[in-house]
């Protein structure tokens, strides 16, 4: 019966060790997505244990596999052929450690989530029990609940306030701006000889020349008319 050379098995084991490490990453994929479930149960589901128990079957064959690798690597003899297989189990072996201290790290985060769900479902329940038994601490919180919704709609009103009055502040200041600045312009006008004559001037002749242009558009509509 013929039996594979030690280089064979190398290849086949180191082959199934890979494939071993992919079906690892895969369950730590799923069991990784429990701790971040929006209602987290109380205690591990069935799904949740067949898939903890599965890493951990993987990892014990992934264990066994990486010694029968150590096994064929003893045997060997030709060095440079055994420095590159003597690397490649090491970053299995280190792959295996890294996964088996993720195991264990999830476990830690699904216990601390499932803690923190149980004591709010505990908060909560003694909070409902408290108020079922204590029915006027329940009117005297709910009367609270709303004060404080008053007290809110008065900050937000006096808010609205206090910017209406500073736009209004605003608005009074540019006024008085304007009156400055026309009044101003009116002095410096006064002071200057001759500047209310001449602007009477302009004045005077600008409705001069709008009375004149008025009188020739009306005579020129009047020939139009006349020999039209």
């Amino acid at each position: 019966m013929a039996t594979s050379s030690p280089s064979a098995g190398w290849a086949q084991l180191r082959q199934q060790a890979r494939t071993l490490e992919s079906q690892t990453e895969n369950l730590f994929h799923t069991y990784s997505q429990f701790s971040s479930a929006p209602n987290i149960p109380p205690k591990p589901t069935e799904d949740e244990r067949n898939t903890e128990a599965k890493i951990t079957e993987l990892l014990e064959k992934r264990d066994a596999t990486i010694s029968q690798l150590a096994r064929l690597l003893d045997s060997e003899t030709t060095l440079t052929s055994s420095a590159l297989k003597q690397n490649n189990l090491s970053l299995l072996r280190e792959k295996l450690s890294t996964h088996r201290r993720d195991l264990t790290r999830l476990r830690g985060s699904l216990q601390q989530a499932r803690d923190r769900a149980n004591l709010l479902t505990n908060v909560r329940s003694d909070i409902d029990e408290y108020r079922a038994n204590n029915p006027e601490a329940a009117e005297a919180e709910y009367m609270l609940n709303e004060r404080n919704r008053i007290d809110n709609s008065h900050s937000m009103a006096d808010s609205v306030l206090s910017q209406a009055y500073a736009v209004n502040d605003n608005l009074l200041l540019q006024r008085e701006t304007l009156a400055s600045i026309s009044r101003r312009i009116t002095s410096a006008a006064s002071k200057i000889p001759g500047i209310n004559t001449v602007i009477n001037r302009i004045s005077a002749r600008k409705r001069r020349d709008g009375i004149i242009m008025g009188c020739f558009i009306a005579f020129c509509f009047l020939l139009f008319f006349w020999f039209s």
